[in-house]
C-alpha cells in the first residue's frame, strides 16, 4: 500500500487490520434500561439455529445442542421480561425474531413487532433491555463465544470492548503496555485516545508521572524550551531552570497528543530523545539521560503527512512501534452499556439507577459526532434533569435551543455517517459482485450465499441502486 492510500486516519491502520480474519453474527446486549451500569455482553451466533430470550435471576448465556441443532439461551433480570419473551431463528432469509406472547412486546427499531425479519445493526427491545444484531464482525482466532462485562469488571484500569476485533487489539495493548516501545494513537476527537494513553501508563507499572501534551497548543517560537526544558538566562525572560514536559514524565509516561501538529523544527531533538534516550535543553551544551516512554495520539494520518513532507519520516518511523485506532462511537454503538456504565459512574451515578427504554433507544440510535466526549456531557445534563429519577428521553435529546450541524436533517438521517472497517469492506464486495453480475439481484444473492431480501437491505443501507449496473 503506497502513501496516496492513506486518506483518513482510519487508512493509517488499515495495514494493521486483517481482512482474511472470518466473520461471524454476533447478539450483543447494547443496554439494559433498569440497569444501566450493568455493562454488557456479547453472544456468538455462529452455529447456532435459534435464540430464546427470557427472564432470569441474573444477565446469563448457555448454549444447549440437540442432535445437530444448538440453542443458545439468554436470561437476563427485570419484571417488564417475560419468562420466555421472544426467539430468534435462522432462515433461510435471515435471522427472524418471533414474540413468544410476552407481556409487553418485541420491539424492533423502536416499532412493535409480532414477527420481523431481522437486518444487520437492528435494535431490539425485549422487556427494558436493548440487543443489536451483528451479522458479520471480523473475529480474530480463540475469540470467547460469550463475553459478559459486568459493571464490576470496568474497574480495570484497561479500556473494554465487547468488538471482537478491538478487543484482540486491546489484548495487544496490555502486552506491550509493560515495554517501554513507543506507540501512535490513531482515532478522532473524543474517542478517548488520552483514557487508553493513561491506561497504558497504569498497566505499565512505570513509577514517574504521566504528563499529556497537547502538540497544537505549544507555542511555536517556544515549543523546544515547552519540551525539552531551559537553563537560566537562555533567553530573554528566562528567569530560572525549566525540566520541560519531557524531564517531567522521567521514569514515567509523556504523551504527545496531536502530534501531527508538532512543528517541524522540533522534531530533529525530538527524534534524538527516541534515538538516545536524552535531551539537551535549551541553552546547554550538555545532554541529559532520560528514561521516558513516549506515546502519540492524533486525529490526522501522519503517514500522508510524511509524503508531504509536513512530518518527518524518521520520526515517524521511530513513533511506530505499535499502532492502535479507535473507533468512532457511531461505529461501537454495541459497546454503548459498557461505555454508559463507566461515566454514569464515574458521575457519582447511584446503583439504582433507572433509564426508559425511549432514552436508550435514543442513545443508541442518535449521532455522535464528538464521540465519548460528547456522550460525557449528555449523560451528566441527563442525571441533572432526572434528578434522582427514571431517566426520560427528552432528558438525553440534542439541545435544541441553538441548531448545530449535529441537527441538520442530512446528520439526522446517518448519511454523512462514515463506514465502519467492517462495513466499507461489505460495501467493496456488493459493489464488485453487482458489477459483475450487471446488477441481477439474484445472482448477487447466489454469489455471496445470502437470501434476495438481505442483499436488498444491504443496498438500501449502502444507498445503492442495482439499476446502475444493468447498463
Amino acid at each position: 500500500m503506497n502513501d496516496a492510500d492513506f486518506d483518513t486516519v482510519e487508512d493509517d491502520i488499515v495495514s494493521h487490520r486483517s481482512d482474511s480474519l472470518p466473520v461471524l453474527p454476533y447478539l450483543f446486549v447494547a443496554l439494559e434500561c433498569d440497569r444501566p451500569t450493568a455493562g454488557g455482553a456479547r453472544y456468538s451466533l455462529d452455529g447456532v439455529h435459534e435464540v430464546v430470550v427470557g427472564r432470569g435471576t441474573s444477565r446469563v448465556a448457555t448454549y444447549e445442542r440437540s442432535g445437530s441443532a444448538t440453542r443458545l439461551l439468554v436470561r437476563l433480570p427485570g419484571r417488564s421480561m417475560s419468562s420466555t419473551h421472544a426467539k430468534i431463528v435462522r432462515t433461510d432469509h435471515g435471522w427472524m425474531l418471533e414474540d413468544t406472547r410476552s407481556t409487553n412486546g418485541s420491539f424492533v427499531n423502536g416499532k412493535k413487532v409480532v414477527k420481523s425479519l431481522l437486518g444487520d445493526r437492528d435494535v431490539i427491545e425485549l422487556g427494558h433491555t436493548l440487543f443489536v444484531l451483528r451479522e458479520a464482525l471480523a473475529t480474530p482466532r480463540d475469540t470467547p463465544r460469550i463475553l459478559d462485562v459486568r459493571a464490576e469488571d470496568l474497574e480495570d484500569a484497561a479500556p473494554s470492548t465487547l468488538l471482537p476485533k478491538l478487543g484482540a487489539d486491546l489484548l495487544d495493548l496490555k502486552r506491550f503496555a509493560k515495554s517501554t516501545l513507543p506507540m501512535i494513537l490513531l482515532g478522532k476527537s473524543g474517542t478517548g485516545k488520552e483514557v487508553v494513553a493513561r491506561a497504558i501508563h497504569d498497566m505499565s507499572g512505570r513509577k514517574g508521572l504521566f504528563v499529556a501534551v497537547n502538540c497544537g497548543a505549544l507555542s511555536p517560537n517556544l515549543v523546544e524550551s515547552q519540551l525539552f526544558g531551559h537553563t537560566k538566562g537562555a533567553f530573554s525572560g528566562a528567569s530560572r531552570d525549566e525540566l520541560g514536559f519531557i524531564r517531567s514524565a522521567q521514569g514515567g509516561t509523556l504523551l504527545l497528543d496531536e502530534i501531527g501538529d508538532l512543528p517541524l523544527a522540533a522534531q530533529p531533538a525530538l527524534l534524538r530523545v527516541l534515538q538516545e534516550n536524552e535531551v539537551t535543553p535549551v541553552g546547554s551544551a550538555r545532554p541529559v539521560r532520560t528514561d521516558v516512554r513516549v506515546l502519540g495520539a492524533t486525529h490526522q494520518p501522519l503517514r500522508k503527512l510524511t509524503a508531504k513532507n509536513e512530518f518527518r519520516g524518521d520520526l515517524f518511523a521511530r513513533l511506530d512501534g505499535h499502532r492502535l485506532y479507535l473507533p468512532e462511537l457511531d461505529n461501537r454503538r454495541e459497546d454503548l452499556g459498557l461505555i454508559l456504565g463507566n461515566v454514569l459512574r464515574r458521575q457519582g451515578a447511584v446503583s439504582g439507577l433507572r433509564a426508559s427504554p425511549a432514552a436508550g433507544m435514543s442513545l443508541l440510535s442518535r449521532r455522535w459526532p464528538f464521540n465519548i466526549r460528547q456522550l460525557v456531557q449528555c449523560m451528566h445534563r441527563a442525571l441533572i434533569l432526572a434528578n434522582g429519577d427514571v431517566i426520560q428521553a427528552e432528558h438525553v435529546a440534542p439541545n435544541t435551543d441553538a441548531p448545530d450541524d449535529d441537527d441538520s436533517p442530512e446528520n439526522r438521517s446517518g448519511s454523512s455517517r462514515p463506514l465502519s472497517p467492517e462495513d466499507a469492506a461489505l460495501k467493496e464486495q456488493l459493489v464488485h459482485e453487482l458489477t459483475t453480475h450487471r446488477g441481477n439481484v439474484s445472482a448477487v444473492a447466489q454469489a455471496m450465499g445470502k437470501a434476495r431480501a438481505q442483499i436488498a437491505r444491504w443496498m438500501k443501507r449502502f444507498a445503492i441502486d442495482p439499476n446502475e449496473f444493468r447498463s
